[in-house]
Order: C-alpha cells, then sequence, then structure tokens
C-alpha cells in the first residue's frame, strides 16, 4: 500500500495546544488523525467519498 507523508491542516496554528488534524493519501482512501497525539494517535482509514464528505462537513469543499 502506498501512502504519502502526514500533511497537517493549513487552518492549524503553530500552538502546541492547537485543535489540528493530519491526513495522507493512500492508493485507495485516506488517513486521519490527531496531531496533537502525533504516533500515538489513532489513525481513521476513510474511503475518498468519507473524505470528501468530511471535508464537506467542515466547509472545506
Amino acid at each position: 500500500m502506498r501512502k504519502t507523508g502526514w500533511r497537517k491542516s493549513t487552518r492549524s496554528s503553530d500552538q502546541a495546544n492547537s485543535a489540528c488534524v493530519e491526513t495522507r493519501a493512500l492508493d485507495e482512501g485516506f488517513q486521519v488523525r490527531d496531531s496533537k497525539l502525533g504516533d500515538t494517535s489513532p489513525i481513521f482509514d476513510l474511503g475518498t467519498a468519507d473524505f470528501t464528505g468530511l471535508l464537506r462537513a467542515a466547509g472545506r469543499d
């Protein structure tokens, strides 16, 4: 499975306690995690349609 590197939301600040998410693309879909937790964060696997829905719900489409 091909994975890209994690990308932090452009709406995230560099403050230690900021609410941030990171995403990375997979061959089929995306993964999402909490950037504050880094490598200890749970990782959510989303299909493309689900990821698009998440972006739409967050007002990012």
